[in-house]
């Protein structure tokens, strides 16, 4: 992905009313992009710490299930947010985005 692609990509997501923050963190897990700026840098640097771990997790248990498989997308639903998360070669995309209301658009 290019970086014209990966900021097209951040505005479009962030665009969503539901949307509060995304976070790119590479293979090493460093953050390359991040809507977590100031006061929220803890939380992106939270999420940047824990999410790829939990996102391997993932990965590994469907490679264990079928070795020829491999993990395109991971959704975790709570009560206060919802956490999705988009693996790409070379980068983790996370989302983090509050719960919709029933009947509620993704605009």
């Amino acid at each position: 992905m290019s970086d014209v692609d990966i900021e097209d990509t951040i505005n479009r997501i962030k665009n969503h009313k539901s949307v509060q923050g995304i976070v790119i963190v590479n293979s090493e897990g460093a953050i390359t992009r991040t809507t977590y700026l100031n006061e929220k840098k803890d939380e992106g640097d939270t999420i940047a710490k824990s999410i790829p771990i939990l996102a391997q997790k993932a990965r590994s248990l469907v490679r264990d299930l079928d070795p020829t498989n491999d993990l395109a997308f991971l959704r975790i639903k709570s009560k206060q947010n919802e956490i999705l998360i988009a693996p790409d070669k070379d980068l983790l995309l996370i989302v983090i985005q509050g719960p919709k209301k029933q009947g509620e658009d993704d605009q």
